[in-house]
């Protein structure tokens, strides 16, 4: 047998049972202050009037005219009956000055004494008390009746205190029809507002909206990707730890506008967007970011939601693959080119002319070698060196010579463990890619590369400069170089371009390093790139190194 858990009160019934109890609590508290204080009123006015009325009485001339006569009943008694008829009390007592009845509503009441006080109306005092008599507790009054000096007769009219109960229970009657119309229109509304507020939290209750509101806060810190909402404004209305870390802000964000978190330009611009964007790529100083904004409408805009996503590392391995593609569609050109040979040195052979055969297969060999000594020799750190072979046999299928200055010199074990080899791929692969594309067409087609350290100053550098013959950088678009999408090349493939001198800006600022770009000798471009390694004369670093080669690198003229 299953037991069925019940279920939390709505929050509309909670409001509900505390407007009732609420209301009771008023409409109970206030009935008893208006009992009590309206109880008190009606006596001092039930006073009033029966004094008024007894005193008009006494001050009657057929009253005194009746007194005089030998029977005043016959006369009283009718005079008495209407007055209590139109004055609405409940009697009206005429008596000798003995306190004997004249008249009474009972008329068997008659000629016998009056039940009450009537020293003070003897002596000529009207008064007014409560006192229980035939008829029951009673607010009567007391006047003398006067001829000349004489008390010839008193005169008694009184309301009877259930009377006043009465009044003062109709009074109490009405309070309650008002507090249960109340009550009612409270019920009325509460419904309605109750149906609006199950619609608006899809049928939550306030313990299932605190247990939502506890597992989104977890689920907001838990997530790993960047989340940012934004207010109709384009003020910040949520972030998570996530976005804080991406977008490299600090502190309280909440409520402050996107354009004044600091971020680079096409970012806020892609935030500030009213259309979605879906997987766009942005830098960062730091951070390569995916972002896709999505508004928030319910048939008016509410805000955007924005989610980031870090690729930073997964854009360095995809520029490593891109380097080892390029080795391998180099190598797969150097096994052509040297099956071509090896057929010619076969053939040589086979007419007979083994010498010939021999000097073209050393030749060629020593080419290779060559090439291979020197750029060892000039670069010996292992993944820089097998860059650049790599590039060079890259430019040479593309008709570009690649060559690598005679002061570059960059030994093994030099570069700190804070400058991994990654970053060294991303930044000279892309500006030696951006210098092929320049140099290609040219004539010569030339790329230079020099790489070494500088200890000249304080603070020992690596020195990387790639210079190219192409048609050099426009001043007009010298700011706009190194701008995430700006290029001067057709886009290529969905991504486009746009994002090599980009992502080696942001490898640059990363390190701390400088980044510049000049006119080469002799036209074309030249970037500089210096990455600071550490204090001058450090263990590994080596003093000053001459430069008389060729030009400092500098950036392809063709843009990113």
């Amino acid at each position: 047998m299953r037991m069925s858990v019940p279920r939390p009160r709505s929050l509309a019934g909670q409001l509900f049972a505390m407007q009732a109890v609420l209301i009771a609590v008023v409409v109970a508290g206030y009935a008893l202050f208006t009992y009590l204080g309206d109880r008190g009123q009606a006596q001092e006015a039930a006073g009033r009037q029966a004094r008024s009325v007894a005193v008009s009485i006494a001050d009657s001339p057929s009253v005194l005219e009746a007194v005089r006569t030998p029977d005043p009943t016959v006369r009283l008694q009718p005079y008495a009956v209407r007055v209590m008829r139109d004055t609405d009390v409940d009697f009206v007592t005429i008596m000798d000055p003995r306190g004997i009845r004249w008249t009474h509503p009972d008329p068997q009441q008659i000629g016998h004494p009056f039940r009450g006080h009537i020293e003070r109306a003897q002596r000529g005092e009207t008064f007014t008390e409560t006192y229980t008599g035939t008829l029951g507790p009673s607010v009567r009054a007391v006047a003398p009746v006067r001829d000349g000096g004489r008390v010839v007769g008193l005169v008694s009219a009184g309301i009877k205190v259930e009377e006043i109960s009465k009044r003062v229970q109709d009074q109490l009657t009405a309070l309650l029809a008002v507090a249960a119309g109340a009550l009612l229109l409270g019920a009325v509304g509460t419904y309605v507002i109750n149906a609006r507020l199950r619609r608006h939290t899809h049928g939550m209750n306030a313990d299932e909206l605190s247990r939502m509101h506890d597992y989104h806060q977890a689920a907001l810190h838990a997530v790993r990707e960047g989340l940012l909402m934004l207010d109709w404004q384009y003020r910040v209305a949520l972030i998570n730890d996530g976005g804080r870390e991406l977008l490299g802000v600090a502190g309280d964000v909440v409520g402050t506008p996107v354009a004044d978190l600091g971020l680079p330009a096409q970012l806020t611009g892609a935030l500030l967007a009213s259309e979605p964007r879906v997987d766009e790529v942005h830098l960062t100083a730091e951070r390569v970011l995916v972002v896709n904004t999505s508004p928030v409408s319910g048939g008016q805009r509410r805000g955007t939601v924005v989610t980031l996503r870090d690729v930073t590392e997964l854009q360095s391995l995809m520029g490593e693959l891109d380097s080892e593609r390029g080795f391998t569609q180099a190598l797969r050109s150097q096994a052509h080119e040297a099956a071509n040979r090896l057929h010619t040195v076969v053939s040589l052979i086979e007419l007979g002319r083994a010498e010939e055969a021999v000097d073209f297969a050393t030749a060629e060999l020593e080419l290779a070698q060559a090439l291979t000594d020197q750029v060892v020799a000039a670069v010996s750190e292992p993944v820089l060196a097998a860059l650049l072979l790599g590039k060079t046999a890259q430019a040479n299928e593309r008709g570009v010579e690649l060559v690598v200055s005679q002061d570059s010199r960059l030994d093994d074990g030099l570069l700190p463990a804070s400058l991994p080899a990654r970053d060294l791929v991303t930044i000279l692969g892309n500006l030696i890619d951006n210098a092929v594309d320049a140099a290609q067409g040219s004539v010569p087609s030339r790329v230079t590369v020099a790489a070494h350290t500088d200890a000249a100053g304080p603070c020992s550098e690596l020195v990387m400069r790639v210079s190219d013959t192409g048609a050099g950088v426009d001043p007009a678009l010298a700011g706009q170089l190194f701008q995430r999408g700006f290029t001067t090349k057709p886009a290529a493939g969905p991504g486009g371009r746009g994002l090599g001198l980009a992502l080696v800006r942001q490898a640059v600022h990363r390190h701390g390093g400088t980044l510049a770009v000049t006119d080469a000798e002799g036209g074309g471009a030249r970037f500089e790139v210096r990455l600071p390694l550490g204090p001058a004369g450090g263990p590994g670093v080596p003093g000053p190194h001459s430069r008389t080669g060729a030009p400092a690198a500098s950036a392809p003229g063709a843009g990113a």
